[in-house]
């Protein structure tokens, strides 16, 4: 027999049912309606936001039209400041050359002094003394730089502006590179339209770069540049008449100068050959006393080596006598004879090798003499070089450069010639 079967689930009644049916009937239509609402806004938001898409994009691409031809103002402006200060750099360096030109008339005697008071810095030892010839050259150098000092400023002041020009030129030329790159990118932008093929969608790109400026401050830096290179210009300008006022001083008070320091090298050169002599000849004594004391030195250490083998055979014989056997070892007088000669050996030897260590000292006292007059007689010899040379290089004073030949070498110079007497005693010397 069959039975009913219940499902245990919870039951709902009746009024529960109904209540359901009429809230998802009520919440339908209220959906709808909010629905319809939105689409209604969103009508007419689009329509809003077209037209003000179309008129931003017209007001921007008039911003843009108006930025271009600012910025093309700014960048013709820079063009003829640029123009203008590019001939004022010309101007001014050729200026500066004819300055340095004029200069270069009064740089022999300069260089002449410099280098014979550099050459003199060579010398050696006691050599290097301040004698007259020295302070006759430093007279030279500060008569020779005294006509200088002046147009040397001028010059040094022309580089500085040159400087200082092409530094405003960097910047305005920076600058006109910036606004013709400014221009282009601009240009480019205002090209673009919707139906453009290379638009897109950027990342974050109304982020404010690093380094933005505000056009106020952009205008400032343009003008700034523009006035500093009109200030600089007109600077340049006042210092070429200053410069052209400059060059045509000149001085010709050497010649009394060149006469005097001339003089103290003649009397200088003769002192020093008459001290090399006086050197030489101590030389060629010392050298025949260190001979001779040499072959005193010779005998000495054979006569030594004659003791040292007498010593030998004493030791030998009293070493083999001490073999004896047994009361045949006795202290005779053979032992006490070669005892005696051993003693007096040794007594001989000491005296000998005192005398030679004196000798010795003595030839090494010699020794360090005769270095002390070789290194002064090379020093001598090196100084005499080195004032020959300095006279050789004064002759670019008194003739023509092309008539020029050198007759000893100098540091700044080499020439193929046989080297003089002087010159090759000094390096056997050294």
């Amino acid at each position: 027999m069959a039975t009913l079967s219940v499902k245990p689930s919870p039951r709902f009644q009746l009024p529960d049912w109904h209540t359901n049916s009429y809230l998802l009937s009520t919440n339908a239509e209220r959906q709808r309606d909010a629905s319809h609402q939105i689409r209604q806004e969103a009508q007419v938001l689009c329509n809003e936001t077209n037209n003000q898409t179309i008129w931003d994009e017209h007001d921007n691409r008039t911003r843009l039209a108006e930025r271009i031809d600012t910025v093309n103002r700014w960048k013709e402006m820079l063009d003829k400041c640029l123009t203008d200060l590019d001939a004022e750099i010309n101007a001014l360096t050729q200026m500066k050359e004819s300055a340095e030109q004029n200069l270069q008339a009064k740089n022999l005697p300069l260089d002449v002094a410099i280098e014979c008071l550099t050459l003199r810095e060579s010398r050696r030892d006691v050599d290097v003394v301040k004698d007259p010839v020295e302070e006759e050259l430093h007279k030279e150098v500060e008569v020779t730089e005294a006509t200088k000092e002046a147009l040397q400023q001028k010059i040094s002041q022309a580089f500085e502006k040159l400087c200082l020009l092409q530094e405003v030129r960097q910047q305005l030329n920076s600058d006109h590179r910036g606004k013709m790159e400014t221009v282009d990118i601009d240009r480019g932008c205002f090209s673009l339209n919707l139906k453009s093929p290379n638009i897109s969608l950027k990342i974050n790109p109304t982020r404010v770069p690093n380094g933005s400026t505000t056009l106020q401050q952009w205008d400032d830096c343009s003008q700034f540049n523009k006035n500093r290179a009109e200030a600089e210009m007109k600077g340049a300008i006042e210092l070429r008449e200053a410069i052209a006022l400059t060059i045509a001083k000149t001085n010709n008070e050497l010649e009394a100068q060149r006469v005097a320091t001339e003089f103290a090298f003649r009397k200088r050169l003769w002192e020093m050959e008459k001290v090399y002599s006086e050197l030489k000849w101590q030389e060629k004594n010392t050298l025949e006393e260190i001979a001779e004391l040499q072959e005193g030195i010779r005998h000495l250490e054979e006569d030594l080596r004659r003791k040292l083998q007498n010593l030998k055979l004493c030791h030998t014989r009293l070493e083999t006598r001490t073999y004896r056997p047994n009361v045949e070892l006795c202290r005779d007088q053979a032992q006490y004879g070669l005892t005696e000669e051993v003693h007096q050996l040794e007594a001989t030897t000491a005296a000998l090798k005192q005398k030679l260590a004196q000798a010795q000292d003595a030839l090494d006292a010699l020794y360090q003499h005769l270095a002390l007059l070789q290194a002064d007689i090379a020093c001598k010899a090196n100084s005499m070089l080195l004032d020959t040379k300095c006279m050789d290089t004064r002759q670019k004073l008194t003739m023509p450069a092309e008539k020029f030949v050198p007759e000893v070498d100098t540091f700044t110079r080499t020439t193929n010639r046989t080297l003089s007497p002087l010159k090759t005693c000094q390096l056997e010397l050294t």
